[in-house]
Order: structure tokens, then C-alpha cells, then sequence
């Protein structure tokens, strides 16, 4: 088996539809699986599956597990990964739709390019416009303007950087961090990490995997090749600001714990009453929150 591509699905039965739609439409030339993990969606996406894509659940090109519960996404990707069979796995979100043959493109890229580990491509809006998919490991400085919510107001230096607001995605290049939404890597190297970090309930989970990555001397790449459509974040457009914040705060004040200076993971905490307050003020005042990528 060439690759295996693992879909983390919660309540989006309608894109999940067209990303399969389109997965099984232009992936060609390989041999592939998709292993779709359920985190009990209730509005019937598994059941809908089950009766549109009957003939590749037969053949076993499509796994369906259902959870009973929302185990979140780095337990789920794990799921899916005890399942796969193939040498490369590609981790990516239900909100997306291929337009070409992009995972054997990726897959001849990774196998003329043995020493890169993980990659992922451009990522493009509804509207075509290049989603920003790249930022280089959290500092204090940018992640105390992150909490506060300051880096809607003003970008100094650290956030710039944090962000990557100069990078090419015109070019290929080597990465510190890149979006957990599209990760294509080695099934080898995903496992000598033991898979995803299930300390993180949902968010954070990408930058400590790129981490990991990186400190253990393993090369982080992007790869401009093909274009993927990404209607980000439809799952999460479900919940409201205040459970998102804590949620994003959580992963956060585990990443600094694990890998900065103590001080540094003090004060993000002091600081996290203060975001969760500013976040119920966002839920209380119906304002729509902006993402990271589209600062």
C-alpha cells in the first residue's frame, strides 16, 4: 500500500461528502486507502457513507470507524493510523477537495526526497486565495499577544515572524511548523513518535508533532507541487469563542510546560483568565473571531 489517508470527522457530513467525491476522483496511479474516524457526529455522516461509497467499503479502499464519543483529533488520527497500511499516511481535514492527482505527486516528491520526513502543499480558500499554512515555533512574545488578543490591533517583529507574513508560498522550502489541516509524512517516522500527542485535547497537536520533528533532526518541508482547496475550520465554526479559547489556552500552557522555561508557562498562565474573559466578551457580543491565518 502506497498511502493511507486519515479524515478526522465531526458534523461537516456535506464537505466530507465532496472531499471523498474528489479524493476518489483524481488519486491515480497509486495504490491508497481512506480510514475515516467518526467523533460521533450526529448528523448521520457515517450512515451517509456507508450507502454513497458501498463499493469501496467492499473492496476495503474505505474504513469507516465510528467513535461514541469525541475523542478529539490527535486520539482519532491515532485511530486511524493503528489501521493504516501504507508507507506514507496523509493526515488531512474533511473541508477539503482536490482539484488534481496531489497525493501521488506527493508521494514521488517524498520518494526522490529521502530525507524529508513530513511535507504539505498550498492550501487555497473558496475564494482561491493562498490559505497561510506555515509559522515557524511559538515564543513568549507572540503567544502573550495571541492571548491577549493584541495581534488584531498591532504585528510587531515576533508576530511577523511567528506568522511567517514573508513567506514565499510560491517556493519550496524547509519549515519549522506546518498546518495540521494537510500533513503528508512517513508512516515510519509518524510511528516512531508514537503518533499524535494525545495530551492535547484539540489544538497545539500540530506544533508539538513539527516539533518533535524538528528537534529530533528530521526535515519539515513545502512543497508548492499542487493546490488543495480548504474551507477551514467548519467543524470548530460549531462551537462558540469562549470553549474554543480554553480549549486553544489548554494546548498552549501543555506545549510551554513541556518544552519552554518555566516563567515563561507561568505567565501564559496568570494570563489565561484574562483571555477567557476576552473571549466571553467576543461570545457575548456576537463578534466573529478571526483565525490566525487570516491576520
Amino acid at each position: 500500500m502506497d498511502v493511507s489517508i486519515i479524515i478526522v470527522n465531526w458534523n461537516v457530513r456535506e464537505f466530507l461528502l465532496k472531499c471523498l467525491e474528489t479524493i476518489f476522483k483524481f488519486t491515480e496511479n497509486i495504490t491508497f486507502e481512506v480510514i475515516i474516524v467518526d467523533n460521533a457526529s450526529n448528523d448521520g455522516s457515517t450512515e451517509y457513507l456507508r450507502r454513497q461509497f458501498q463499493p469501496q467499503i467492499q473492496t476495503g479502499q474505505l474504513l469507516i470507524i465510528e467513535n461514541r464519543q469525541n475523542l478529539g483529533f490527535a486520539k482519532a488520527n491515532n485511530q486511524g493510523l493503528k489501521e493504516a497500511k501504507g508507507e506514507y499516511t496523509l493526515f488531512m481535514n474533511p473541508d477539503m477537495e482536490f482539484t488534481e492527482n496531489t497525493v501521488f505527486k506527493l508521494k514521488q516528491y517524498m520518494d526522490s526526497h529521502r530525507d524529508i520526513a513530513a511535507c504539505t502543499t498550498k492550501l487555497l480558500y473558496g475564494d482561491r486565495t493562498t490559505q497561510p499554512n506555515i509559522k515557524t515555533n511559538p515564543t513568549i512574545c507572540d503567544q502573550v499577544l495571541i492571548l491577549l488578543k493584541l495581534h488584531h490591533l498591532f504585528q510587531p517583529k515576533c508576530l511577523k515572524k511567528y506568522l511567517r507574513k514573508d513567506f514565499d508560498y510560491t517556493q519550496e522550502s524547509e519549515v519549522d511548523q506546518i498546518m495540521g489541516a494537510f500533513v503528508f509524512i512517513r508512516a515510519e517516522v509518524i510511528r516512531l513518535l508514537d503518533g499524535w500527542n494525545e495530551e492535547y485535547p484539540i489544538w497545539w497537536e500540530d506544533v508539538d508533532l513539527c516539533y518533535n520533528l524538528t528537534i529530533k533532526g528530521q526535515k519539515i518541508r513545502y512543497v508548492p507541487l499542487s493546490e488543495v482547496f480548504h474551507f477551514e475550520g467548519k467543524s470548530f465554526e460549531q462551537k462558540s469563542s469562549l470553549p474554543k479559547q480554553r480549549r486553544f489556552i489548554t494546548g498552549m500552557l501543555i506545549f510551554f510546560k513541556k518544552y519552554r522555561p518555566w516563567p515563561q508557562y507561568l505567565l501564559l498562565l496568570i494570563l489565561s483568565p484574562i483571555s477567557l474573559f476576552l473571549a466571553y466578551i467576543v461570545q457575548l457580543l456576537k463578534i466573529k473571531p478571526r483565525t490566525q491565518s487570516k491576520l
